[in-house]
């Protein structure tokens, strides 16, 4: 069983200044050669690169780079794509599910041989490549740690097998909108099972991400107000039951985590940015535990 861990995610900060100190988007690769300027034990990630948008050797290049600069720091967070409006801006075809898995599942072999310092001859069914290789090579060795998102059970055996952090996300529709109904507890461990089974011998090294929507702690500082506000949040979601948002008193969000855990080997969290003072108390609580 692992232990806790946490993860704040920000794409966006009013000017450059505010990004330093720690949704509109900044451009991954250069925001977070920022935040590696500044900092020294945090770990950082593109969550998640659309791998439709960046060719496997630049990637690669600019991942192993990134991970000299910041120490070994980096991990590399990679998905299929599903943002329809990024592909119509791009001019590129949103192409069905099963193909634009195929081209991450080969990019993700091609990546992990240049991170191994081969030089790659590689000619595939997506992808040409002649005596391509990585220089500087990372740090970390053999590559830095894989995080790839999956919502359908192809994505998420791919990710069994490929990654190591699991996330947890609703499938989505051929149009790219989230399938609302998978985003239930139940739907969620399904998906969890789904990984434990395609691990095998590799389920005890896995870390499984949820990323978190919303959330909140009733009393934890906060005015009478907000803390009714966070009761009732707190109150629907218990009715509904969902992963992605976490609303209570600190001790039942706590002890909520620690028995999805047991069920369902999830033991990370992503939380958005701006919620990261007021869920301090949780990561206190629970941070590698």
């Amino acid at each position: 069983m692992q232990p806790f861990r946490f993860a704040v995610h920000g794409s966006w900060a009013r000017d450059g200044a505010a990004w330093l100190h720690l949704d509109r988007q900044y451009s991954p690769i250069a925001a977070l050669s920022a935040a590696a300027a500044v900092t020294t034990r945090l770990r950082l990630a593109p969550y998640v690169a659309a791998n439709d948008f960046r060719h496997p050797l630049l990637l690669a290049r600019e991942l192993a780079t990134l991970d000299v600069i910041s120490g070994g720091r980096v991990e590399i967070g990679i998905g299929a794509g599903w943002r329809t409006s990024d592909y119509r801006q791009l001019g590129a075809t949103y192409d069905r599910p099963g193909v634009r898995i195929d081209r991450l599942e080969e990019s993700i072999g091609v990546v992990k041989r240049l991170f191994s310092g081969e030089t790659v001859d590689h000619h595939g069914a997506h992808y040409d490549l002649d005596g391509a290789r990585l220089a500087p090579l990372s740090i970390q060795r053999p590559h830095p740690p894989f995080v790839i998102g999956g919502g359908g059970p192809r994505m998420l055996r791919l990710a069994a097998r490929e990654a190591d952090v699991v996330g947890l996300i609703p499938q989505f529709d051929p149009r790219g909108r989230p399938i609302v109904v998978q985003a239930t507890e139940g739907a969620t461990e399904r998906k969890a099972a789904i990984v434990r089974e395609a691990a095998g011998a590799r389920w005890d090294h896995l870390r499984l991400d949820v990323i978190v929507f919303d959330a909140g702690l009733a009393g934890s500082g906060a005015g009478p107000l907000a803390s009714l506000a966070t009761s009732v949040k707190a109150a629907a979601v218990a009715l509904v039951g969902t992963p992605y948002v976490l609303y209570g008193t600190l001790p039942r969000v706590r002890d909520l985590l620690l028995r999805r855990r047991d069920r369902t080997g999830i033991s990370q969290y992503t939380l958005p940015l701006h919620l990261m003072t007021a869920m301090a108390p949780l990561v206190e609580a629970l941070a590698g535990r």
